[in-house]
């Protein structure tokens, strides 16, 4: 079902806050697919981890020192494999692709303009998630709120 206008600009609203109060976070859950540096890494990882199994099964019929090698790789491949990509991972630069088949590229967020040095605060100056709380409780008190 598809979204109304004015739920679609509220939608793009609510994302550019959150973009604009924790970039990391919303580079995060961005949907797109793992790129293939990324399943590399696992593939790496992953073979790494099993040959530390490997080492750690015989390290126990031979010497503990050729076992605790293997747990050792364990740890480094399972830590290679799970770290984070160089260049704080975002995927910024990816196009989407829309339910029509039409290639997008993704809005970028803008930077919030500095007030002049005089100027007085805004009003609304909680964080992206009291506004919306505030807005939450105005619209079950029976007031539609701002949106």
């Amino acid at each position: 079902m598809a979204l109304s206008e004015r739920e679609q600009q509220m939608l793009d609203q609510m994302e550019q806050a959150l973009r604009a109060e924790d970039p990391r976070f919303a580079s995060q859950m961005n949907g797109s697919s793992r790129l293939p540096e990324d399943r590399r890494r696992l593939l790496v990882g992953g073979l790494g981890a099993l040959a530390g199994l490997g080492l750690v099964i015989l390290g126990i019929n031979t010497t503990m020192w050729i076992g605790v090698a293997g747990f050792v790789l364990i740890v480094a491949a399972v830590a290679f494999a799970l770290a984070p990509r160089k260049g704080g991972g975002s995927d910024e630069g990816l196009a989407v692709v829309a339910e029509d088949g039409s290639v997008q590229q993704p809005r970028r967020a803008k930077k919030p303009r500095r007030r002049p040095q005089g100027a007085a605060r805004p009003q609304n100056r909680g964080s992206f998630m009291q506004r919306m709380e505030q807005r939450w409780d105005e619209r079950r008190q029976g007031g539609q709120g701002r949106f």
